[in-house]
């Protein structure tokens, strides 16, 4: 008889910058991180999540919300249908029609704690998508706490993990 195994990836950084990230009362503009190919790993999941911090002491951030969305790409290249993102870590701003395209990984509610870190969790990638990994996708994210987001790096941090099964 075959018995299956979860085998877990290498958890990877994603290249993400997320240091003095600006407030976006619309929560239409925010931040998309680096694509993250499957076409060569060919994870049947990945589990990715992380962690962010709100303003330091020189700004004092507004009771809000951190929204992390998913996006795939339907041709390789394109990750939403209006073509605002690309393969890149990039600023980005959608339209409410863009942002529907997207999967809604998490609503993280913020308070007013100046240098407060917040976790974001773990999310599965194939849940996001129906139960697919797409071939690649990008996180987007964007807050509306009216101060940037702090100002270090180390203070911003999110990964994935590729999983496979194994057979025996």
């Amino acid at each position: 008889m075959t018995t299956a195994s979860i085998a877990y990836g290498t958890s990877t950084a994603v290249t993400w910058t997320l240091t003095g990230l600006a407030s976006s009362s619309t929560l239409l503009v925010g931040r998309q991180c680096t694509a993250i190919d499957n076409t060569g790993a060919l994870a049947v999941d990945y589990l990715f999540g992380g962690k962010t911090m709100s303003a330091a002491a020189a700004a004092t951030p507004a009771a809000g919300q951190f929204e992390l969305w998913a996006f795939a790409s339907y041709d390789g290249t394109t990750y939403v249908g209006e073509a605002v993102m690309g393969a890149s870590d990039a600023g980005v701003t959608l339209t409410a029609p863009g942002k529907a395209e997207g999967k809604l990984l998490l609503i993280q509610p913020t308070d007013t704690t100046q240098s407060h870190a917040y976790s974001m969790g773990t999310f599965s990638i194939a849940q996001a998508f129906g139960g697919v990994v797409p071939k690649k996708w990008v996180a987007w994210c964007t807050h509306n706490m009216s101060a940037a987001l702090n100002a270090t790096a180390s203070n911003h941090e999110f990964k994935y993990t590729p999983i496979n099964y194994t057979s025996a």
